[in-house]
């Protein structure tokens, strides 16, 4: 498979502090690739080294099959991108920084300006000055200007910052367009799982500026990770009724009474039978299936299995 951007072993060390460690991603060509995790897990870090913003302290960087060094920059001419916030000329009006963007960029489509204003819903706003904005239309403006160019490869760093839940599946819809029907490589970092897990093709999950893993979402479905959940008055013993009576080992308790078993020998009426039999009232029960998320905080242990 094609990659049109990869890192091996990329890390990044500031005085003494590690902020990622050995980071190796893979990203194919003409995909919608979600890189996830945590506030502070390391997600801009990585992008401000891909954008040759911040130097690698080691590993590497292949970016349309290129090597970068610290003198690559003519392929960003290729990239369109936000990491962290956009940054604008606030005294200029939102059709102004387009403009001025196509100009240094040496781009000179005459309609790029207002189609990517039409495209993110801001020609009512066109003509008044950035400073007047509010944040969820700086960060549209960002991506209008991101995507104006007609880039190859998009690099967006939490693109829904500001946006309301509207804005936010307009956001999701335009870049499921811009992959699909223009053929545009989209690289979007989110801590917000369901953000990703709706438009990603593959997710790479990092913790802790630690890369845990890269799977595609078509094999976290495939996987179907089936599983019976129910809310439990006391989930001490519940665990101990599940684990000496039951003789369950996969399962895992959340918050709130609530107890996921991953189990298939069991049925929910030997369940609920067992935990009523050993003095544990059930206040719901039923069977799921596993999301993202399960498999992120799994992954993460951020939720411990118990045995």
């Amino acid at each position: 498979m094609p990659y049109i951007l990869q890192t091996t072993g990329l890390s990044k060390k500031i005085g003494s502090k590690t902020l990622v460690a050995d980071v190796s991603l893979h990203i194919p060509k003409g995909e919608i690739y979600g890189f996830l995790g945590p506030n502070g897990a390391g997600k801009t870090t990585v992008m401000k080294m891909i954008m040759n913003l911040w130097k690698p302290t080691s590993g590497t960087i292949e970016v349309f099959g290129e090597i970068l060094t610290p003198k690559s920059y003519k392929f960003l001419q290729r990239i369109g991108s936000i990491v962290e916030f956009p940054t604008f000329y606030d005294h200029m009006t939102g059709r102004e920084n387009l403009q001025l963007h196509c100009e240094y960029m040496g781009y000179y489509n005459v309609n790029s300006v207002e189609n990517a204003l039409e495209m993110l819903d801001l020609t009512h706003a066109a003509d008044q000055t950035v400073k007047s904005y509010s944040l969820g239309m700086k960060e549209r403006l960002g991506i209008a200007r991101a995507i104006m160019c007609k880039p190859e490869l998009l690099i967006l760093d939490e693109p829904t910052n500001g946006l309301d839940p509207a804005g936010m599946k307009q956001i999701r819809d335009l870049l499921k367009t811009l992959c699909t029907d223009y053929g545009i490589t989209i690289m979007i970092s989110s801590h917000i799982l369901s953000e990703v897990e709706s438009i990603a093709d593959t997710v790479g999950i990092i913790h802790h500026g630690k890369m845990m893993k890269e799977i595609r979402m078509q094999d976290i479905e495939e996987m179907n990770f089936n599983y019976m959940e129910l809310s439990v008055t006391n989930d001490r013993q519940a665990a101990y009724v599940l684990s000496e009576k039951l003789g369950l080992h996969n399962f895992k308790i959340l918050d709130c009474g609530k107890i996921r078993i991953y189990d298939h020998s069991v049925s929910v009426q030997q369940v609920t039978r067992t935990l009523a039999l050993n003095d544990v009232e059930v206040a719901s029960i039923g069977k799921k299936s596993e999301t993202l998320e399960d498999y992120f905080l799994k992954l993460t242990g951020e939720v411990k299995n118990h045995a």
